[in-house]
């Protein structure tokens, strides 16, 4: 390996038809890419995921999806990212691992990366909610090198996608992971070739919060439809939360009103501009309901309003 500016031997090359493979992925958006990847014909000598994780207050655990996955497709599970080293691939293939990868590992294999999003723009762990919360009209997928840095790769190769401005991030999740597992086996299939710099202002997707998911009903209807679309939008209602698991915006032909934010009328909750109507919501403690049977349940008071601290 030649060395870098900083004294640094630069890291292997990936093979430009690799054949041989590692996958390093954790969640339901990966398991796509690794079934495409296996029924192109790549060998996978290794699937790496996230350990099993426990449920509930027993001792019963969980395996991943991307684990549930690769055993259904009889492939060898591990939780230990070191094992790349001993797999004898000659790449590795990393679509939302949800971990870093260390300088030893990326020496030991050449890497790349299926990320959700038109880098630089969405650098890190939620890139398609935070396309959603930002109003983004497109958005896409890149083949990108592995680095130290996270999400700072050349990028081998892209697709654009638009954003619907109704999509959810689960519905938008969906249609990036088939253009993704497509875009991922063609260019593995064709030629990784060289890799282009990325270019523009970088940006950040932190992972969303529960400060992220908390609806403001004083802020204009499409940007707290947007909380909504992300999922695990809550708001208060008589000092308990409630969760809004989908909502409509008021159409633009409907009168104007002057209710304060966050007023309730049916299932009309006022905005600075205009209106949610909801349509799905959870109780606090509860299971999901349909709005018509909560405001049956609930008999709200003429000019009751949604939103206020936790009591």
């Amino acid at each position: 390996m030649e060395p870098t500016s900083d004294g640094a031997a630069a890291l292997p090359r990936p093979p430009d038809r690799p054949r041989r493979l590692v996958y390093l992925g954790t969640p339901e958006i990966a398991v796509p890419p690794l079934e495409a990847l296996h029924a192109a014909g790549f060998e996978i000598a290794l699937v790496v995921t996230g350990a099993d994780k426990r449920r509930g207050r027993g001792k019963t655990t969980s395996p991943t999806p991307v684990k549930v996955a690769a055993l259904a497709l009889g492939l060898e599970v591990s939780h230990d990212v070191a094992d790349v080293a001993g797999a004898g691939a000659d790449l590795g293939v990393v679509v939302a691992f949800g971990q870093l990868l260390r300088r030893p590992v990326l020496e030991a294999l050449p890497m790349v990366n299926l990320h959700f999003s038109l880098l630089p723009r969405w650098r890190g762990a939620a890139p398609v909610e935070r396309a959603i919360l930002a109003g983004d009209e497109r958005t896409g997928v890149c083949v990108m090198a592995v680095e130290e840095g996270l999400d700072t790769g050349g990028v081998y190769a892209r697709a654009e996608l638009a954003v619907r401005r109704t999509s959810t991030a689960a519905e938008l999740g969906i249609q990036l992971t088939e253009v993704g597992s497509q875009v991922l086996v063609e260019t593995l299939q064709h030629g990784i070739g060289e890799p282009e710099p990325q270019v523009g202002e970088p940006t950040y997707a932190h992972k969303l919060t529960a400060a992220d998911r908390e609806i403001h009903w004083d802020r204009p209807a499409d940007e707290v439809h947007r909380v909504v679309r992300v999922g695990g939008a809550w708001t208060t209602f008589r000092g308990r939360r409630l969760k809004v698991l989908a909502a409509v915006v008021e159409g633009p032909d409907a009168a104007p009103r002057p209710d304060a934010p966050g007023t309730l009328d049916g299932n009309r909750v006022a905005t600075l501009d205009g209106a949610l109507h909801l349509v799905t919501v959870q109780p606090e403690g509860k299971a999901p309901v349909p709005v018509a049977d909560w405001l049956r349940g609930i008999r709200p008071e003429p000019g009751e309003a949604l939103g206020g601290p936790v009591t």
